[in-house]
């Protein structure tokens, strides 16, 4: 497939525009350059936000119903180039045609969630509120909070940003929005159905380019009310900073170290298929991976046989292989550190049980086998921190106590796995874990429904939900005296 490519990189009140800069795009499968898309810099930053500034009156004042309207043509748009936006997301990112299908659904499911809690916030708004006195009334509203900058990944193109954008408009806000340079084409792409779907002039800007040359300045504009950040616990402490000072609010989505508890009488069947997908789906470039696996004692080694057999069968391949399972890294800098990863957990004494290296048929394209460890220090950086690569470590426990404080004993909290046919047992281990998010007996499969994000150093506030609407919204108490 030829991607399509918007050159310019910057939409900014209404309209496209080149940018100072020239960002190379390349694919991952076969590290040929797509081309170039614009980028922009501190002056084009500061023209998106005047524009959404200016453009903030007269769409917070409109009306729930007419945000609907609007989210539900995005939505209606996405869906009816849904085949093109599965190709450009398999091109540039480097996963597979299936995973890029999730994610196109997973676009359009938020929008559609969005526009109906946009379409139900009149009847929710000046609600009363019960005082100790009777000389006195009082009402509740929730009000958007004003211009936002949302900085957005690599590894899920369009879908963060429709779990950030879909909210912030249904809310009432304007938006200024930061790509990833490195897979800026789905974004652009969905950025063009956004400026067909009726939406005023300066109510959604994007500019592309480098954390350093938009990120920053960005994060630091006193006229942006809020910054809403998916990416790396190192970046998100720059941006905390930058926010700071000028006190604006801070959503931070960061960096993960999962478990997944598979119990003595665990399914090994659908043990296997979870520890998987939750290690090797989007080849492990997930903050949400379940990269540590904790398994009974007594059924440790046939659960690791069978988890290496597993991995040994997944097919890395062309993302356009209708038979691939797992597709590539998205970078070289990206595959480069994983290698690193692997490199220091050797040394560190881990045994590998399979994978570590390219694929022998592949010699072209940042792909990666699936990788298992098991015999990994507890102190080990393969154990505790962040890899974003297919790389998943096992270990052994004795009692459900042992598990459970091995998966709490990390500064991440996003999300854990539990596979048991103890339902009774399921909801204990589940209530005791610290995370955001804890599946049992189930893949990862994320609704917009229900709230993302997670504890420690995972998170900072939640997306998704309703509590991802009111994360761009400010509450105002009215009182009356009678």
């Amino acid at each position: 497939m030829k991607a399509q490519m918007n050159q310019d990189g910057l939409y900014i009140d209404g309209q496209w525009r080149s940018g100072s800069e020239q960002l190379r795009v390349i694919n991952p499968a076969t590290e040929a350059l797509l081309g170039s898309v614009s980028g922009g810099d501190e002056h084009a930053v500061g023209q998106a936000v005047t524009a959404a500034v200016r453009a903030f009156p007269g769409w917070s004042a409109s009306s729930g119903a007419e945000r609907g309207v609007v989210l539900r043509r995005i939505a209606e748009g996405v869906r009816e180039r849904r085949e093109a936006l599965i190709q450009l997301q398999s091109t540039n990112n480097g996963k597979p045609l299936f995973e890029a299908a999730i994610d196109v659904d997973d676009v359009i499911a938020t929008f559609e969630y969005y526009a109906g809690l946009a379409e139900g916030l009149e009847e929710r708004q000046d609600q009363d509120v019960a005082l100790p006195s009777d000389d006195f009334a009082a009402r509740v509203r929730r009000e958007p909070c004003g211009v936002v900058g949302l900085i957005v990944p690599w590894n899920f193109p369009m879908v963060t940003t429709a779990w950030k954008l879909a909210p912030a408009l249904a809310a009432g806000c304007c938006v200024v929005l930061k790509p990833s340079e490195v897979t800026p084409l789905p974004e652009l792409e969905l950025a063009a159905i956004i400026a067909d779907s009726g939406l005023p002039a300066g109510v959604f800007n994007l500019v592309c380019g480098t954390g350093l040359a938009v990120g920053a300045p960005l994060s630091a504009d006193p006229r942006v009310a809020k910054i809403s950040f998916t990416g790396s616990n190192a970046v998100g402490v720059q941006v905390m900073q930058r926010a700071a000072e000028t006190i604006k609010g801070v959503s931070l989505e960061l960096g993960g170290k999962s478990s997944l508890l598979v119990m003595a009488d665990a399914d090994l069947d659908l043990a296997v298929e979870v520890a998987s997908g939750g290690a090797f789906f989007n080849a492990g470039q997930m903050c949400s991976a379940t990269s540590r696996v904790l398994v009974a004692d007594e059924i440790a080694d046939e659960f690791l046989q069978r988890l290496k057999a597993r991995a040994e069968a997944i097919r890395v391949a062309d993302p356009f292989d209708p038979e691939v399972e797992m597709g590539a890294l998205v970078n070289q800098a990206q595959y480069q550190r994983v290698l690193g990863h692997i490199d220091r957990g050797l040394s560190s004494g881990a045994r590998l049980v399979c994978g570590g290296s390219r694929p022998a048929a592949l010699s072209r394209g940042y792909f990666l086998q699936p990788t298992v460890f098991t015999e990994v220090p507890l102190d080990s950086a393969l154990w505790r921190e962040e890899i974003f690569g297919p790389v998943v470590c096992v270990r052994s426990f004795a009692s459900e106590a042992e598990a459970i404080a091995l998966a709490n004993d990390s500064e991440f909290g996003l999300v854990a796995s539990v596979v048991t046919t103890d339902g009774e047992a399921a909801d204990r281990i589940a209530n005791a874990l610290q995370a955001g998010l804890v599946w049992i007996n189930a893949p990862q499969v994320i609704f917009p429904q229900t709230a993302w994000g997670g504890y420690k150093k995972s998170s900072l506030g939640r997306e998704l939900g309703p509590w991802g609407l009111q994360a761009f919204q400010e509450i105002k108490h009215v009182v009356r005296a009678r």
